[in-house]
């Protein structure tokens, strides 16, 4: 195991709502920078979704890039869930 796979890992997404735009990756870290994103996240009131294996995947996506159509259902899923239970707001993190 490298590294980087042996520390905490954070990612952060951002989903305009519109029809046809996928969620973005806005943030993500390991280490230091990833305890500060989902520290700023919960300071924030936003949701944070303990998600390893998503994780893993959404590291590969470059900052401020849409997710990939592979990962579509998943974070719809997730994003379905999060409306229903309190807001629009998503941050998957990994420890």
């Amino acid at each position: 195991m490298s590294e980087s796979d042996s520390r905490k890992r954070a990612v952060a997404l951002a989903y305009s709502g519109e029809r046809h735009d996928a969620p973005r990756v806005v943030a993500k870290g390991y280490g230091d920078v990833a305890e500060r994103i989902v520290a700023s996240a919960s300071a924030a009131g936003i949701f944070v979704h303990d998600a390893p294996e998503l994780v893993a995947l959404l590291m590969q996506v470059d900052l401020d890039e849409r997710i990939p159509e592979s990962l579509y259902q998943v974070v719809a899923e997730l994003l379905v869930w999060i409306a229903q239970v309190d807001g629009a707001a998503l941050l998957v993190d990994a420890h």
